[in-house]
């Protein structure tokens, strides 16, 4: 597999790159001071889904088609440009009371599901994991597909950590809140401006 010195290059690549403020990190804690921990931990778990998913892409060669297509890079950049959309004015529209009482499909399958589809509808990171993992590749040291997906999962292990960590550290800040349906609506506002404008930076940026 891996050599040893190549896979802690990474490692220590990842750790940089993890650590540099960016929108991922700002969905979760904005998705925790919305609609709790639960919510951002969900948040987290479900971008680094979408993380293997583009490690296995990169590994296919379907990023490639991202990369040498406009059309293609721009259907997909549309797509998840106006499904953050949709979500953030979602958040701006709901009802404080509502939020206060989340069902159970709210908080277990709708949070997950949309992070999912959000890490995964953004072309940019699926270019940034064909660039990033064939670095650390070896085809002389075994087949490349294994590799991929070693890499891959190691980068969502380590930031799913990271983005856990922030929401740890979030909830304690949210839990010296007060609950009135202020506080609430106030949380909804940040969410839904924060979605609104990754949904704008994704429909803006280029190849």
């Amino acid at each position: 597999m891996i050599e040893t010195a190549t896979f802690l290059t990474f490692l220590a690549a990842c750790i940089a790159l993890i650590l540099a403020p960016g929108p991922a990190q700002l969905l979760v804690i904005s998705r925790t001071l919305s609609e709790g921990p639960r919510t951002g931990a969900l948040t987290a778990v479900g971008l680094n889904i979408g993380t293997l998913v583009h490690s296995c892409a990169a590994a296919l060669g379907l990023s490639a088609i991202l990369a040498t297509s406009a059309l293609a890079f721009s259907i997909v950049k549309y797509i998840g440009a106006a499904y953050l959309l949709y979500l953030g004015i979602q958040a701006l529209r709901s009802r404080p009371g509502a939020a206060s009482k989340p069902t159970r499909t709210a908080w277990t399958h709708a949070p997950l599901g949309q992070a999912i589809a959000t890490g995964i509808l953004n072309p940019k990171v699926a270019i940034f994991f064909l660039v990033f993992l064939p670095q650390f590749v070896d085809p002389a040291r075994g087949p490349a597909f294994p590799q991929f997906m070693l890499l891959g999962a190691t980068m969502a292990a380590l930031d799913t950590l990271y983005e856990l960590l922030l929401v740890a550290v979030v909830r304690r800040t949210r839990t010296r809140a007060t609950a009135s349906e202020r506080s609430v609506g106030w949380r909804n506002r940040i969410s839904g401006v924060t979605l609104v404008a990754l949904g704008v930076r994704m429909a803006f940026q280029q190849r």
